[in-house]
């Protein structure tokens, strides 16, 4: 590592070694000759061409590297999306020459020719000159683009190299995030850049396969919270511990997992909390504290109610001349749990008023400075540390003509997951019909591939006539994630739900593996009696304001048996005025059990 930071308007002419690797790529390491050499290589083939707009995606973080400032060089305006699915490349193929490891074939291809050579001699960026516009989703749903200039990038490494150089030394940075939203494009490409330090190409999926390639290297691991949460005693601690620093962004590690870091990694994880908006806001190490540390320069402020940060970093570049974005679940480089991150933009008012960029979180400011954090205000949220707008999701889904309405809630868990609850239109109706749910739901899920990654698709749905409400006219998220958030070895599957005005009507499927079915019969197993009821009353409890205890049951008849894997209909109406709750259960084979449970006297 060299004493001194370079800056990255000078990363290619300043005076190191030739010889100093720089990165290590496809089973090589590339040393500052060659990455400079590669460069004006591309310099060359990028200049003889006709585009000024770029869109770079490449699926390792040297070809990005390269690109990336061979763009910079040639004077291009270049637009870092958050992934390359085919729906990003539509939105900004109009604008923009796709470049690198994109999914359609109409973009100009790249190759890392090792005999790459060029004469032409480099000169320093500008590092207050607008080139690189990130995307991040907004509370609307609209892929927003943010500029941001090589000074932004440079004040950020000064901070993170002051707060960390000496303790990171010469070590190598490996990571298990990408490069193309901006935590990893800071942390893996830029700041090793500037520092002097060698980076990894290949994005380890696994820590075994990260701990392998450091070999005999110092390292440091660059991970996010997807990752360190699925820690396990069958991990390689051993490695794990002579790493010389562990960062995180992309959501809150759980307190459980950065203990056991601590306990069998010895590595206290370093937690980065901000935005691609900001950059880095804070930092913390939770196994010491579970409050946040502003970075030097930072300064919150609160009015109305509202946060504002004030940060050096924030000399926002005017807006870029354009208006389609790209990238619709890139990923904030943040901490919290439920994927907070400082995400509004500035507006003059805004500014003006506060001084500052308002925040979407919720805080609470400590005594001595620090501050903690209580989730985010708005609907962006992170699905594996994939930044989702659940609004965007709601209105792709009401683009297909199968739907009228959608609403997408977080169904959280072991492990995260979107659920979507849709008001299916009459083609809709007619499809579900002819086909069946589930292939309905692959068609649906398939149409939003072309703007989402897999990860972040829902996996539970729930079709409805009408959205719940509350009283007070909103959606009824408690009901929904209720129904969408069950135990399935005591409860059924919800699939569908009918309010009309006589009571509900609930599709539900009958799980193979409740644990009423061993002992109900080993050879045969059915659904006994007395598990109906019980589903009758918790559903019932869901829906009707049911504030007597119950009594007696009434006219009950069980007609037909219920089997692992049954759909079922189950309708339900309350009679409030007397205090009966009646019930069937039905399928396609007929009735299958029926009654009246009644609710009096007092509580």
């Amino acid at each position: 590592m060299s004493d001194k930071l370079l800056p990255l308007s000078h990363c290619l002419i300043a005076q190191r070694p030739n010889d100093a690797p720089v990165a290590y790529h496809a089973g090589h390491y590339y040393s500052a000759g060659q990455f400079a050499n590669t460069v004006s290589y591309w310099v060359d083939k990028l200049q003889a061409q006709p585009f000024q707009h770029y869109a770079l995606y490449t699926e390792d973080a040297y070809p990005f590297a390269v690109l990336l400032f061979a763009l910079l060089h040639a004077g291009k305006q270049i637009r870092i999306p958050g992934n390359n699915r085919p729906g990003t490349a539509e939105q900004l193929s109009p604008d923009c020459q796709l470049l690198g490891d994109w999914q359609t074939g109409e973009c100009f291809d790249y190759c890392l020719e090792a005999s790459a050579s060029s004469s032409r001699s480099l000169s320093p960026l500008n590092p207050s000159e607008s080139q690189l516009v990130i995307f991040t989703s907004g509370s609307t749903g609209q892929a927003k683009p943010i500029a941001k200039c090589l000074n932004q990038f440079q004040l950020e490494i000064a901070t993170l190299e002051k707060h960390w150089g000496e303790q990171l030394g010469d070590a190598a940075a490996l990571a298990t995030v990408s490069h193309q939203h901006i935590y990893g494009l800071l942390f893996r490409v830029l700041w090793p850049l500037s520092a002097g330090r060698c980076f990894h190409s290949q994005a380890y999926i696994n820590p075994e396969t990260l701990v392998n390639a450091i070999q005999h290297e110092s390292a440091y691991w660059i991970a996010s919270p997807a990752h360190l949460k699925r820690l396990d005693q069958a991990s390689p601690w051993e490695g794990i511990a002579k790493l010389k620093a562990i960062f995180s962004s992309g959501g809150a590690l759980p307190e459980q997992a950065a203990e056991q870091i601590l306990n069998d990694g010895k590595q206290a994880v370093v937690e980065i909390y901000g935005s691609s908006e900001t950059g880095g806001i804070a930092w913390r190490r939770q196994s010491m504290t579970a409050a946040w540390t502003l970075f030097s320069g930072m300064r919150l402020s609160c009015i109305d109610g509202k946060w504002f940060l004030h940060s050096p970093y924030l000399e926002i570049p005017p807006s870029p001349p354009f208006s389609k974005g790209g990238d619709e679940e890139s990923s904030s480089f943040t901490a919290e749990e439920s994927s907070f991150s400082p995400r509004k933009h500035l507006s003059p008012l805004e500014k003006g008023g506060a001084g500052g960029i308002q925040l979407d979180d919720q805080i609470i400011l400590l005594d001595d400075g620090r501050f903690m954090l209580h989730g985010r205000s708005d609907r962006i949220v992170k699905i594996e540390e994939k930044r989702l707008s659940l609004v965007e999701l709601e209105q792709r889904l009401m683009s297909e003509p199968w739907i009228d309405d959608a609403h997408a809630l977080v169904i959280t868990h072991h492990r995260d997951v979107v659920a979507a609850i849709v008001v299916l239109s009459s083609q809709g109706l007619e499809q579900e019909a002819i086909q069946g749910r589930n292939r309905l739901i692959r068609q649906l899920r398939k149409a939003l591939e072309q703007w989402f990654e897999a990860v972040v698709l829902p996996r539970k749905w729930l079709f409805v006539n009408t959205m719940p409400l509350t009283s007070q006219g909103k959606i009824n998220q408690p009901l929904l994630k209720s129904l969408l958030d069950f135990d399935n070895r005591k409860l059924p599957q919800a699939l569908t739900l009918e309010l009309t005005p006589e009571g509900v009507r609930l599709g539900l499927k009958v799980p193979e593996d409740l644990l009423y079915f061993p002992d109900h019969f080993p050879s045969y197993p059915i659904l006994p009696g007395v598990v109906q009821l019980a589903w009758v009353e918790h559903f019932g409890k869901l829906f009707f304001v049911i504030d007597k205890p119950f009594s007696q049951l009434e006219v009950v008849k069980f007609t037909q048996v219920i089997q692992p894997g049954d759909e079922l209909t189950l309708a339900l109406d309350w009679k409030a005025a007397s205090g009966k709750l009646y019930f069937n259960f039905s399928s396609e084979r007929g009735m299958h059990s029926s009654g009246r449970m009644v609710y009096e006297g007092k509580e």
